[in-house]
């Protein structure tokens, strides 16, 4: 399974519009208290929400943590994906 460019791209540019909305838009609001509270809020949006997309995205791609079973299981799931396949010799299997 390998990485595509196409999704991080997309979502990229999808936060960055609402990055750069969170620059702009405020521009062409009347002055008040809570332009800048605005501003900060749609910016900080959309950079937290972009920085947890591809904190996730990432985590699938290469995951750090894989299932731990014991030696048995693993000599038991060896014999019967032997038997299944027809493999000769189990020591294929278990230099995995």
């Amino acid at each position: 399974m390998g990485a595509s460019a196409l999704p991080v791209i997309a979502f990229t540019l999808l936060w960055g519009i609402v990055l750069f909305l969170g620059v702009a838009l405020p521009l062409f609001v009347p002055k008040g208290p809570n332009r800048g509270i605005l501003q900060v809020l749609l910016v900080l949006t959309g950079f937290t929400c972009w920085l947890f997309w591809l904190c996730c995205y990432m985590a699938q791609m290469n995951p750090l943590i894989g299932p731990k079973l014991d030696n048995v299981t693993i000599l038991v799931m060896a014999r019967e994906w032997v038997r299944k396949k027809n493999i000769k010799d189990i020591s294929i299997l278990l230099s995995i």
